[in-house]
C-alpha cells in the first residue's frame, strides 16, 4: 500500500527528547513494578485505571475498536478504555505532539517507518518484559517488530506486496496468463508489452517503481536490501538503476503507461486507478486490497507472487506487519495495557470483530478459526499467503529512524526517470544523498 509517511515534526521532535528525558526514570520503576507483580491490580483487581488507546484508520476500524472496547471492558470491570483515533494522515504529528508534551497514549498503533524512531527515543516498553503469547505467531513475523535488542511492536496484521492480475484483461489481449512460480523479470516485461501490443484499450501495467516496498522485493532477490539491520542502505546504486531501467523499457514498449498517466496514477485511490478500472492486466498491491480492487473493477481477480521469486538468486518476497500494537514505556498501568495488547491479539473474540480490517491475523490459531467468516477474497488472500509459508526466508530488518521519508524521495526520483529529466544512474546517486541524509 502506497502511503506517504511523515517524520516526527522538528519542533515536536525536539519537545519529545526532553520529555522522555524526564521520564526515563519513571519507565525504568515501571518496568521493575511489572518483573516484580507489583503497582495497579490486574484482573479482578477493585483499583479503577483508565488506559489510552489510539489508532488511525477507517470508519470500519473506528466502530471495530469501539466494540473491542466495550468487550473487554465487560470483562474487566475495573479497567476504562478511552479511545484516541484520527484518520492517517493527522496521526502522525498528533502521536508526536503528545509524546512531547508528556501525554502518550497507554497502547498506540505504530507503523514499521516509524517503529524504531519511537523505540530509539524510550517512548516505547519492550513487550517481551510483559505477559504477551507470541507462541503461536511466526518468528519471521514477530521478528518484524524487534529493535535494538527489545520488542517494540506487536503485530497486529499481516499481508504482503504482491501481483494482482485480471485474467479477464489476460484474455482478451490474447496473452496467456503468467505462471507466478516460474516467470522471470524478463517474461515479465514480455508478457506486459504483448499486452500493451494486443489492440485493446489496456496497459500491462500502472508503473511499479514508485513504493519502496517493491524495490526492497527487487533488492532481496539479489541479495541485498533497501536497509540494513544496522539502519544503513543495503543495496548497490546498480541495482536501483536495473529496476528503473525495466519500467523504462517497459515504457517504451508500451507496456505500461506513459510517465504522464503514470504521475496521475501513484496516489490515486485504489478504487479508481486503471487496474481498479479494468484497464491493466496486472497492478502491485498489498494482499490485502483484494477484495477492494474486485468490487471497484467488478472482475475476478488473481494474487500472483513477484516476478523472479524462483529464478533470482533468492526469493525477495515476505510478510508486511499491517500494522503494530505497541505501548507506552511510562504507562502507569503495564499490566493492565499489556493485558489488553495480549487479549486483542490472541483471542478468538477479538478476532472476530477485527476480522482482515489490519491484514490476516499474526496470531496464526486465530487467524484459522476466523478465515471461514471472512469475504470471499480475504479467504483467498489467506490461502495466498499460506501458499508462501515454506517460501519466505526472512523479514527485512525495522527501517531506520527518519525512514518515513524514503517513499516521498523514491516517488519524487522515480517520476524524473520516467520523464527522462535524469537518467537512472543521477537520480540513484541523487537518490541514496537524499535518504542518507534522512536517515543520518
Amino acid at each position: 500500500m502506497s502511503r506517504t509517511v511523515r517524520r516526527l515534526v522538528p519542533a515536536a521532535g525536539a519537545a519529545l527528547a526532553l520529555a522522555v528525558t524526564a521520564a526515563c526514570g519513571q519507565s525504568e520503576n515501571m518496568a521493575e513494578q511489572a518483573a516484580d507483580g507489583d503497582g495497579a491490580q490486574g484482573e479482578g483487581g477493585d483499583e479503577q485505571i483508565t488506559l489510552r488507546y489510539a489508532w488511525w484508520g477507517s470508519d470500519f476500524r473506528h466502530e471495530a475498536n469501539q466494540e473491542l472496547i466495550e468487550m473487554f471492558e465487560e470483562e474487566h470491570p475495573n479497567i476504562d478504555i478511552v479511545p484516541d483515533f484520527t484518520d492517517w494522515s493527522s496521526y502522525w504529528d498528533k502521536l508526536a505532539t503528545a509524546v512531547a508534551g508528556g501525554d502518550t497514549p497507554d497502547i498506540m498503533h505504530q507503523e514499521e517507518r516509524y517503529l524504531r524512531e519511537y523505540s530509539s527515543r524510550g517512548v516505547l516498553a519492550d513487550l517481551s518484559q510483559y505477559d504477551i503469547a507470541t507462541d503461536a505467531i511466526d518468528d519471521t513475523i514477530l521478528a518484524s517488530g524487534e529493535a535494538d535488542g527489545g520488542l517494540y511492536g506487536l503485530v497486529n496484521g499481516v499481508n504482503v506486496y504482491s501481483v494482482l492480475a485480471n485474467p479477464r484483461v489476460f484474455e482478451d489481449a490474447g496473452v496467456e496468463m503468467p505462471d507466478d512460480t516460474t516467470w522471470s523479470w524478463e517474461e515479465y516485461q514480455e508478457a506486459m508489452t504483448a499486452v500493451g501490443d494486443s489492440g485493446e484499450d489496456v496497459y500491462g501495467l500502472v508503473d511499479h517503481g514508485s513504493n519502496e516496498a517493491g524495490f526492497n522485493v527487487f533488492a532481496r532477490q539479489h541479495g541485498q536490501s533497501l536497509y540494513t539491520a544496522d539502519g544503513e542502505l543495503g543495496y548497490e546504486d546498480e541495482l536501483l538503476v536495473e529496476y528503473w531501467n525495466i519500467a523504462l523499457n517497459l515504457q517504451a514498449s508500451g507496456g505500461q503507461t506513459p510517465a504522464s498517466l503514470s504521475s496521475e496514477q501513484v496516489d490515486a485511490a485504489p478504487e479508481v486507478t486503471l487496474f481498479g478500472q479494468g484497464q491493466a492486466a496486472v497492478g502491485i498491491w498489498w494482499s490485502n486490497q483484494l477484495a477492494t480492487l474486485e468490487d471497484a473493477s467488478g472482475e475476478s481477480l488473481e494474487l500472483l507472487r513477484w516476478p523472479g521469486e524462483s529464478t533470482e538468486e533468492r526469493p525477495g518476497m515476505y510478510y508486511k506487519p499491517g500494522m503494530y500494537v505497541s505501548m507506552s514505556a511510562t504507562t502507569e498501568h503495564p499490566e493492565e495495557a499489556a493485558m489488553f495488547i495480549d487479549w486483542m491479539n490472541n483471542s478468538v473474540e477479538a478476532g472476530e470483530v477485527i476480522l482482515a480490517d489490519r491484514g490476516l491475523p499474526a496470531n496464526l490459531d486465530v487467524r484459522e478459526q476466523i478465515t471461514p467468516m471472512l469475504p470471499e477474497p480475504d479467504q483467498r488472500g489467506a490461502e495466498f499467503l499460506a501458499d508462501l509459508e515454506d517460501e519466505i526466508v526472512d523479514s527485512p530488518p525495522v527501517p531506520p529512524v527518519g525512514s518515513g521519508e524514503t517513499q516521498d524521495i523514491l516517488k519524487r526520483y522515480n517520476s524524473e526517470v520516467l520523464f527522462g529529466r535524469l537518467t537512472p544512474e543521477e537520480a540513484a546517486a541523487q537518490f541514496r544523498e537524499e535518504v542518507e541524509a534522512a536517515i543520518g
